[in-house]
């Protein structure tokens, strides 16, 4: 069901505007648009990043492995979703995963910025897409599985978010996240990102638990590449600050960028014949409601 944010009004119309209040969303750069202030003024974030982010995703390791690891997880938890919303959804590159996944799906996605909406757009030209603040999510009851990869940390009050989330989604219905792990591995490289934290495992689930969700799953990720991480985010603490404000761990050499990959790969396997990693940069979630 859609939920006014206005009155808290649930209703099933087809059109945004309120039957109880009246109140109708106005619409930002071509997207139904919830929080229009903030898709303006979010933390100094440049949209124009997401022009140079849908330029290399494609080919990075660290990108592409993680769709990898998604699709499996997706089809092993929630074989049957229906409906799906992917929040922070960028330039639609996890999203078309997602479309790929599940084709006879409704696909939403929705994103802070109506710049990276466009994007996305031109990836996944079925899914309903709209800016949105994950503290405020105008659903109640609605979706089958909810994604937020790598989006939990850029919120101030993910509590909030979690609560929203757990609101929007179906009972029985769940969710999938990643997050940065490991608040010691804190760098420049959170800083051009605008991170609010890198979590720890306990933190994570204790909030997604506190939020109603039962976690059935859950592991770190880029884990036989930890060593290699930590290596990098020392050397970065005497680097100069990149001036175009993009992660420079987007801008490595081809050839590292392959050795990375099939490590990567080799990870994937592990993960699939049931080993979980306690260590690792990220960490993913899987939980029902």
């Amino acid at each position: 069901m859609k939920s006014c944010l206005v009155c808290q009004h649930t209703f099933n119309d087809a059109a945004w505007k309120c039957p109880s209040c009246g109140n109708d969303p106005v619409e930002r750069g071509g997207f139904v648009s919830f929080a229009p202030d903030l898709a303006a003024q979010n933390d100094g974030f440049d949209p124009e990043l997401f022009k140079r982010y849908s330029q290399v995703e494609a080919g990075n390791f660290w990108f592409t492995a993680r769709n990898a690891l998604l699709q499996g997880l997706m089809r092993r938890y929630f074989p049957n979703a229906a409906r799906i919303l992917e929040i922070g959804c960028g330039t639609g590159f996890v999203l078309a995963n997602i479309r790929a996944t599940y084709p006879a799906a409704q696909i939403n996605g929705s994103d802070i910025f109506t710049e990276g909406l466009g994007f996305a757009q031109q990836r996944v030209p079925s899914a309903t897409l709209f800016q949105m603040d994950a503290t405020a999510i105008p659903f109640r009851e609605e979706f089958d599985l909810i994604g937020a990869f790598d989006v939990l940390e850029h919120i101030e009050d993910d509590a909030a978010a979690l609560s929203q989330i757990h609101a929007a989604c179906k009972a029985g219905g769940g969710v999938i996240f990643t997050v940065p792990q490991h608040p010691s591995l804190w760098s420049r490289m959170d800083e051009y990102a605008h991170h609010k934290r890198r979590y720890t495992r306990a933190e994570l689930l204790e909030k997604m638990q506190h939020a109603g969700f039962r976690v059935r799953y859950a592991t770190s990720f880029v884990s036989l590449l930890l060593p290699v991480m930590w290596l990098s985010r020392v050397l970065q603490r005497n680097a100069p600050p990149v001036e175009d404000g993009m992660d420079p761990g987007l801008k490595i050499h081809p050839v590292v960028n392959a050795i990375f990959g099939a490590v990567m790969a080799v990870e994937r396997v592990l993960l699939a014949l049931g080993i979980t990693f306690p260590l690792g940069g990220s960490l993913l979630v899987v939980a029902n409601k």
